[in-house]
């Protein structure tokens, strides 16, 4: 991890010390939690970071680090929403291609970790448990501006671990939930994440079908909206663009077009987000390569 040599002391004889103790006391709990800031610095060091091989190979002892300070501070929100945000990036970015079985399961931990940073408010919590799509959509109401970050890793997670559950069509079932959820960020806050709900609701156009809220015609329309915010700088809503888009409306030179347009962008285009830039690029130079398996099958 790119961060100062002193922090890096710092954070490893916490870690050591937190280990050691054994248990989760309240001792712990608030020295995890004071550690709220160095974890940002942490974060947005990453993010930064151009050595894509260094911070792949880092992360999964990162992921194993956080369950244990979430172990230790089990509500800590901000602990929640990176521990959600890290094993979905994780999963997306080097798993699912090869491994979608494991990454699935890393899908499901991403979104109940975000899940569980949403149940802090308990009138969510309770919807949440209840079959009442109406009760769930009111209760989505008390989910204010401050909630946008776990709202949105939630749906974005759990739409990846459907994705990934496609032996089992029961999942279809968490569809208008997801759906409900997604009109709720899109009234608090349709920027955040360089517009990503625009372009999680996009590939939820075309990827659900028409009976659980796809409507493939309106795809594009969101997927030009996170252009527009982003300014066409966070290089995944392209490749999103690609896979989902261009592919579902059988669309060959778009999707080529994409991915080389993608791939030949520089690799500082959005500094605060190098390492996510360079990680998709590598995805969508694979992509590229099996084009035509992709539009044979069409």
């Amino acid at each position: 991890m790119a961060f100062p040599r002193v922090r890096f002391l710092i954070f490893f004889l916490i870690t050591l010390t937190f280990f050691s103790s054994g248990c989760a006391t309240t001792r712990t709990r608030l020295m995890v939690d004071s550690m709220n800031p160095l974890m940002m610095n942490m974060r947005d060091a990453t993010n930064r970071n151009a050595d894509l091989e260094l911070v792949h190979e880092a992360m999964p002892s990162f992921l194993v680090q956080m369950d244990g300070f979430i172990e230790a501070s089990p509500d800590n929100t901000y602990l929640l929403c990176n521990a959600a945000e890290a094993y979905m990036g994780y999963a997306f970015l080097f798993v699912e291609d090869t491994d979608k079985k494991r990454a699935k399961g890393l899908y499901f931990k991403a979104k109940e970790y975000a899940l569980r940073s949403l149940k802090q408010n308990k009138t969510f919590a309770e919807a949440l448990n209840q079959d009442n799509p109406e009760v769930f959509k009111r209760a989505l109401q008390s989910i204010e501006k401050e909630d946008i970050r776990p709202l949105y890793f939630a749906i974005a997670s759990w739409l990846q671990w459907i994705g990934a559950s496609a032996d089992d069509a029961r999942v279809l079932n968490d569809l208008p939930r997801i759906e409900a959820m997604i009109d709720r960020a899109m009234e608090l806050d349709d920027t955040f994440y360089h517009g990503g709900i625009h372009a999680t609701l996009g590939a939820f156009y075309v990827a659900s079908p028409e009976m659980f809220g796809g409507k493939p015609d309106r795809a594009e329309f969101q997927f030009k909206e996170a252009f527009e915010i982003s300014e066409s700088k966070y290089l995944m809503w392209h490749y999103l663009y690609a896979r989902y888009y261009a592919f579902a409306v059988n669309d060959r030179n778009l999707f080529v077009a994409t991915l080389e347009k993608v791939i030949s962008a520089p690799d500082d285009i959005l500094p605060e987000e190098t390492f996510a830039n360079m990680a998709v690029k590598v995805k969508a130079r694979n992509l590229l390569n099996r084009v035509d398996d992709y539009f044979l099958a069409k």
